[in-house]
């Protein structure tokens, strides 16, 4: 394979690999890595800066230096481009050829494919994915499981379109160096797909489109915006082909939605409420400031406790004020075959989806193909024949930094339960990601990256705070989660031996003295 001057490709070369590494997506890589590599080290940084400024004490809020495109009520993101105009109910998941083919014959009008919290950064994955994804625009792809059912896209029927969710911009790619330097793994996975099957995309009608996780300022959102125009030039796209959705799922974020709006606006599709990542990152964020940020069980914090319900109201206002989607959160539940279970969590599910469609957002996610009725059920009774609601502005809405950070609110308690949920899930999910599985159903939920964060968080919040667990009366110890780390290894199936890697990198970042920024970046070094 040939490659661009000082760019070398360390991980190993599988079949039809050429078909995503090609010159032109390599060459990419590199124009991205050496004009935009060094400013993302150095916004690295400053998150790091913030997070050393919140720990001393300081405080997050809107900025004033950016006050005036806040006031500034003339300027819209761009209209909403083919495929995104009626997004009522989108399925996110990783991007084996199952759940492509799933994802895209679900009935969802578009359908997250996830390069970040639902997948795995193997090589195999990185490259493996892009491959299927080329394969399902092209309607090449087919799959056939161990027992010999077949899955292959539905030939007559409209199928969801792609958006694409590349890495956080903390993640490396190892695997693809350019003059000695480990690449963005978020540019990698940009630069693979837009060049190939966005391509094609554009071909079919539709664009390139992508979901971009984990920003912390619009700052980071013009490096994004950069990005794209620097991609666009020099594959002599029109600017504004690309169009890409943010989440924001980091507390730092919720103070500057309209800033990135601005930043991405003739790129923009709009915002979307990346919950349980918003959890962690309220966690992290003031992990060491004591009881007034500090979260009860994970699973008792539903988005009706004040700083969660600020969070959504203030989104969806943005987003309409600025002519942009809203979109809302995860659904993670798996239908089951106890069909009690089922009538609880459909009524919860139902429930979290009309108050979203109630509340003015025009979507709403969820995890399986089992669940993209109801939600679409529930959006349609709101909407109707709109294809959004971006008319609703929510002008009764005026949220204030200090309803964003009044955590202390939030009802529930810190119980040995919750904590034993955290480490058996965290373990869980860790055996899954070191084996190469990102999304994974764990008690009827389907856990990623994001939940397997708020686990391991909220243990190490909870042991350095000393917390008292309030159905025991046992303080959170080191020696206490250890303990309950082999009890609930010994409940799962297998021989525990198959967990001890699992266990020990949970433990690494759970409670050690000093706060690892995302469990991923440990554990990526232990993946080959």
């Amino acid at each position: 394979m040939q490659t661009p001057d000082g760019l070398s490709i360390t991980g190993e070369l599988g079949e039809r690999y050429e078909e995503v590494l090609t010159p032109r997506a390599l060459d990419l890589i590199v124009r991205l890595h050496r004009e935009l590599g060094g400013r993302r080290l150095e916004l690295l940084e400053a998150r790091r800066h913030r997070m050393e400024d919140l720990a001393n004490g300081g405080t997050l809020d809107f900025l004033p230096e950016t006050a005036h495109i806040r006031e500034d009520d003339s300027w819209q993101v761009a209209p909403p481009a083919p495929g995104l105009v009626d997004r009522r109910v989108e399925i996110t998941g990783p991007t084996d050829k199952k759940m492509t083919i799933n994802a895209l014959n679900s009935g969802a009008k578009a359908w997250l494919a996830d390069h970040e919290d639902a997948n795995t950064p193997q090589w195999t994955s990185v490259v493996g994915g892009q491959l299927n994804l080329l394969d399902a625009i092209n309607r090449t792809i087919d799959f056939t499981a161990e027992g010999g059912k077949t899955y292959a896209l539905k030939p007559d029927e409209e199928l969801a379109t792609i958006i694409v969710r590349p890495r956080g911009w903390h993640l490396p790619e190892k695997h693809i160096l350019v003059d000695g330097e480990a690449t963005s793994g978020s540019l990698v996975d940009f630069a693979l797909y837009l060049a190939t099957a966005g391509l094609r995309q554009i071909e079919k009608g539709q664009g390139p489109y992508f979901y971009l996780p984990k920003m912390e300022s619009h700052l980071e959102a013009r490096l994004w915006n950069d990005a794209f125009i620097l991609a666009q030039d020099f594959l002599g796209l029109p600017r504004g082909t690309i169009r890409a959705t943010v989440l924001i799922e980091t507390y730092p974020a919720a103070f500057e939605m309209e800033e990135i709006l601005y930043e991405l606006r003739e790129h923009s599709a709009g915002l979307n409420a990346g919950r349980w990542d918003y959890m962690f990152s309220v966690i992290k964020s003031f992990r060491t400031r004591g009881k007034d940020f500090l979260l009860p069980d994970r699973n008792s914090v539903t988005m009706t406790v004040p700083f969660m319900r600020a969070y959504t109201e203030l989104l969806v206002r943005t987003c309409h004020k600025r002519g942009a989607h809203a979109i809302g959160g995860m659904a993670a539940f798996i239908p089951s075959r106890d069909e009690a279970v089922n009538e609880v969590a459909f009524a919860k599910v139902r429930d979290d989806k009309t108050r979203e469609a109630n509340d003015g957002f025009d979507g709403s996610w969820v995890a399986h193909p089992g669940m993209v009725e109801l939600c679409k059920e529930v959006f349609t009774s709101v909407l109707g024949d709109r294809p959004n609601q971006i008319e609703n502005k929510r002008e009764d809405v005026h949220v204030t930094a200090a309803q964003l950070l009044d955590v202390a609110a939030t009802p529930g308690e810190v119980t040995e339960a919750g904590l034993r949920n955290n480490i058996s899930v965290g373990i869980q999910y860790l055996k899954a990601w070191l084996g190469g599985l990102g999304a994974v159903a764990i008690f009827n939920l389907m856990e990623d990256a994001a939940t397997a964060e708020i686990s391991r968080s909220q243990v190490w919040q909870w042991l350095h705070n000393d917390v008292t667990l309030a159905d025991t009366g046992h303080r959170v110890t080191r020696e206490l989660v250890e303990r309950i780390a082999d009890e609930e290894i010994a409940k799962l199936p297998g021989d525990p031996a198959d967990y001890e890697e699992a266990r020990q990198t949970f433990l690494e970042v759970a409670v050690a003295d000093e706060y690892a920024d995302f469990l991923t970046l440990p554990a990526y070094q232990r993946m080959s």
